[in-house]
């Protein structure tokens, strides 16, 4: 997998054009494909003066000093629907710096073949020369759920690509990580509704999860799920007992009738996986 950035001066102001990445995981048919508005127009140097980027006497080595996306957050991705994310990036160079951009990937190196990731969509970057030497760059990332396998649901690297004023290319492939998640569905049904005090309630549900295999949800199974009520009246929800889903991912307990309130399942999350709540079920105790 290879990374190159490309940079164009647009109206005398700094803006990072592209970051073009062409090498794939051709074995699984998953590829880097360029965002429309992509180019590989390397940038004018200009006039520095006009600018005012001076230069001097000794340059230091160009630098990508940071790197988020999502601002740090986990990245939850669905099954169909393309999910888009921010990022933003700063780099430093004597020279000055036109333009920098974030790219997120998975694997041993970016120079394997099995690594896999995307880059920046081109048309949303913008950019601020926060001095004669450092520039932030902000644009967003889109994450196709069509072209990712369940192996991927684990800690990305998220790397850089600048190019100075004077069109020298650098990069850094691991400046930060942000977790890639798979999206997570929990329901619950409490019945008999209404019930008489003392008697019985059977409380059922299924945590599902997106499958990127076959592009479908499928039941989350033997993960432990907190069953919580919040009486009538109450703000917050308390943990009744815990209960294990099933080889399926469903969910099925029984509790007696104290009083009106709403039950719902609450699942705690996994690395590959968030946390996710159920809406509440309201029972009425008669």
């Amino acid at each position: 997998m290879r990374i190159r950035a490309t940079v164009a001066a647009v109206s005398g102001a700094i803006v990072l054009s592209a970051l073009a990445v062409p090498a794939a995981q051709a074995d699984e048919g998953r590829s880097w494909t360029p965002e429309p508005g992509f180019t590989s127009v390397q940038p004018k140097l200009g006039d520095k003066t006009k600018q005012g980027f001076g230069a001097t006497a000794k340059a230091a080595a160009p630098k990508i000093t940071s790197a988020v996306v999502n601002a740090g957050k986990p990245i939850v991705v669905g099954t169909t629907a393309k999910k888009t994310v921010s990022f933003s990036a700063t780099a430093t160079a004597d020279a000055g710096v036109g333009g920098v951009a974030a790219f997120i990937w998975t694997g041993k190196s970016v120079d394997d073949k099995d690594s896999f990731g995307f880059g920046p969509n081109g048309k949303s970057i913008s950019c601020k020369a926060v001095s004669a030497t450092t520039t932030t760059c902000k644009g967003t990332i889109t994450l196709d759920p069509s072209e990712m396998i369940n192996s991927d649901a684990t800690s990305w690297r998220v790397g850089a690509s600048a190019v100075t004023e004077e069109g020298e290319e650098f990069d850094s492939e691991s400046v930060s990580k942000v977790r890639v998640q798979r999206f997570s569905k929990l329901t619950v049904n409490a019945s008999p509704e209404p019930v008489k005090k003392g008697k019985t309630i059977t409380v059922t549900g299924k945590l599902t999860r997106a499958n990127w295999d076959t592009g479908t949800y499928k039941g989350y199974t033997q993960q432990p799920v907190k069953l919580q009520f919040k009486k009538k009246g109450a703000k917050s929800y308390t943990t009744v007992k815990t209960v294990k889903t099933s080889s399926t991912g469903t969910l099925k307990t029984t509790v007696k009738a104290s009083a009106d309130g709403t039950w719902r399942y609450s699942f705690a999350g996994t690395p590959s996986t968030p946390a996710v709540s159920a809406t509440g079920d309201y029972v009425d105790v008669k």
